[in-house]
């Protein structure tokens, strides 16, 4: 069963910076992909920011040049850089990997609240 623990949430002005990170117990060489999703209230899950095992990286427009994600290997750690915040990122964070077992299996972590005050 793998983990994962999400960390880093909690209040943040708006235009201000907050970094989440995502804990793996397991190498993070065996995960394909790691997604970080975030889920407003009365709002579908949405997919911010995805990194794969090679580095490839992919955002939505909507933070695109304000969100970086990055992955510590030695830590099996990644990472949600978030910038110049807006209210609408006010959601609950989550993470989700994708673990190459015998099949693909995806898990996801227990989410973080985010809130940006304006």
């Amino acid at each position: 069963q793998v983990q994962l623990v999400e960390s880093g949430g909690g209040l943040v002005q708006a235009g201000g910076s907050l970094t989440l990170s995502c804990a793996a117990s397991i190498s993070i060489f065996r995960i394909k992909v790691v997604g970080w999703h975030r889920q407003a209230p009365g709002k579908q899950r949405e997919l911010v920011a995805s990194i794969t095992n090679d580095g490839t990286t992919l955002y939505p427009d909507s933070v695109k040049g304000r969100f970086t994600i990055s992955r510590d290997n030695a830590k099996n750690t990644v990472y949600l850089q978030m910038n110049s915040v807006k209210p609408e990122d006010t959601a609950v964070y989550y993470c989700s990997a994708d673990v190459v077992e015998r099949y693909v299996n995806s898990y996801w972590g227990q989410g973080t609240q985010v809130t940006v005050s304006s």
